[in-house]
């Protein structure tokens, strides 16, 4: 046990760091020295209901409580110390979605997430009116697209946010977020780090035959960035965080975040020229811009880091899902014949058999698509597997085609920049599950993108982990130190980790299954619309 470590947690100087994901809720706790102290974890699932993907309210206070005991438990059992009071918090969660609320603050509808694709009405208009692309997604398309249904509850909105948001504002009382957060609810103005606000009277033009009791500027969250003060947590708040009542009030929060925020912050990628790729349910790049873009892409979403700086974001949402789940066909192959492994095991052994396979898949095809993919233009989902009669159809090649096919629609987003913009990366930072197995995912990545790819030793460490980061920059940080000398000077130097460069073969092989996953979109849409 640490002396150093024991006093820290006694004496507050510890950080903490809750990310509320897709599948998990994690808590993370961090010394001084930035490393993990102790964490907890939650999983969970989203739900589909009313054709809408949610969580519930409870599913949400559950996970975090779980989480968050877990974490203080795991101190009390290593250290001997009971969790009373910590440095700073930070929260965030999955980015965009719809969580409105009336004037008693009760949820008028359940949270919509960032999954469903059924905005794409209001996506359309709103990109046209900005002459910005707005994606599905993001909270200001969930709105209006409930005004262009006409939804009873619209002319009830008191207030309006996302996940972390409403976490944060219910611990605090502060209805805030950070600029990145921020950046997937409404376009944000560069200069001013806020919400446009030309926009912003734009919007409340389109909507004003509505004759609705509320502008927009009334219902949204204010906008802060990475270092500034975002209230403290209340008495209401510690008791709603730790059931046990051993924590105590005015704890100061730092903004919340989104996820695409924090795993920057994670992989020290808010830098201009770098970039990360979060690989899971879902898969995204962020890529910090040295200027704007020529033009809008409905493809790439313009988002910011947490200090405001402008980022390009290309978003597929779907990854692993599918991927996943024949991992767990062949897990009930082999309880089936009589074989009992660890899913560590399993899924590093498969991973590294696609590296047999054949540079382009051996002429297989795949798409996975468990739920709707925005970026080719699908409102519902549909696994598919595909192949000729002539094809090369082994292990090593099936493993291959499902890893490829996990970064095709994101493929399509990174070549717009890549190619069409000549945007310059250094290098990109990897993290998320398709990373876990050393140096498979890696390579696949760079192959796709022809571009190094960079896994370093702290990124299974995660958006918890960045968020605590954050909070961290918030108390700790001197005079004017911006966030990108704290995270290089004092969180990841000397820090170690692994690139992989693009193989020409490699690449040369994904665009030839580019070609063929392009080609097959039609198969995929008959799919959906007619054969299943």
């Amino acid at each position: 046990m640490s002396l150093d470590v024991k006093n820290a947690i006694q004496s507050g100087k510890t950080v903490l760091g809750i990310e509320l994901g897709s599948t998990r809720i994690k808590a993370v706790l961090i010394g001084e020295d930035h490393v993990s102290i102790a964490s907890g974890a939650h999983d969970w699932e989203n739900s589909l209901e009313n054709n809408i993907w949610t969580y519930s309210i409870d599913a949400i206070w559950k996970g975090i409580q779980d989480s968050y005991t877990k974490m203080a438990n795991q101190v009390k059992e290593q250290y001997g110390v009971t969790l009373h009071t910590i440095g700073a918090i930070g929260f965030s969660g999955m980015m965009h979605g719809y969580v409105a609320f009336d004037k008693s603050d009760e949820l008028l509808v359940p949270f919509r997430t960032w999954r469903n694709n059924l905005q794409a009405q209001a996506s359309a208009e709103l990109t046209e009116l900005f002459n910005f692309h707005i994606p599905q997604r993001w909270s200001i398309a969930h709105l209006y697209q409930a005004i262009l249904n006409g939804e009873e509850h619209v002319a009830n909105i008191s207030f309006q946010t996302t996940l972390a948001g409403y976490i944060h504002w219910k611990l605090t009382g502060q209805k805030v977020l950070g600029v990145g957060e921020a950046s997937g609810v409404f376009p944000i103005d560069i200069n001013t780090k806020q919400f446009n606000k030309t926009m912003i009277n734009q919007f409340n033009e389109l909507i004003a035959s509505r004759n609705l009791p509320w502008k927009l500027e009334d219902i949204l969250p204010g906008v802060l960035s990475a270092g500034e003060s975002a209230g403290a947590l209340t008495a209401e708040g510690a008791k709603l965080l730790d059931v046990s009542g051993e924590l105590q009030a005015g704890i100061p929060l730092c903004p919340p975040e989104g996820d695409a925020g924090t795993g920057m912050v994670a992989t020290n990628s808010v830098a201009q020229r770098t970039g990360n790729v979060s690989a899971g349910t879902s898969v995204f790049a962020m890529v910090v811009l040295e200027k704007e873009l020529s033009r809008a892409y409905e493809e790439i979403d313009l988002v910011t880091t947490p200090t405001g700086s402008l980022v390009a974001m290309a978003h597929s949402n779907n990854c692993s899902s599918d991927l996943n789940a024949w991992v767990g066909l062949f897990e009930q192959f082999g309880k089936a014949m009589g074989m009992n492994f660890d899913m560590n095991t399993l899924y590093g052994t498969l991973y590294n058999l696609a590296l047999q396979g054949d540079a382009d898949c051996g002429g297989l095809l795949a798409y996975g698509y468990l739920s709707g993919e925005h970026m080719t233009h699908f409102e519902e989902g549909r696994p598919l597997f595909v192949r000729s009669s002539d094809s090369n159809f082994n292990l090593p090649n099936f493993m291959r085609v499902h890893l490829s096919t996990a970064l095709g629609a994101l493929k399509i987003g990174m070549d717009i920049l890549l190619k069409e913009e000549g945007v310059k990366l250094d290098e990109i930072l990897g993290h998320g599950g398709l990373f876990k197995t050393k140096g498979v995912g890696q390579r696949i990545m760079a192959g796709a993108l022809n571009v190094p790819v960079s896994v370093m030793e702290t990124a299974g460490e995660g958006g918890a982990w960045g968020i605590a980061l954050l909070a961290s920059y918030m108390i700790n940080k001197s005079g004017n130190e911006t966030l990108e000398e704290y995270l290089s000077g004092k969180v990841f130097a000397g820090q170690a980790g692994e690139t992989i460069a693009p193989d020409a073969k490699d690449v040369e092989g994904f665009e030839v299954f580019m070609e063929r996953y392009k080609r097959g979109l039609a198969i995929e849409r008959a799919a959906v619309e007619n054969l299943i």
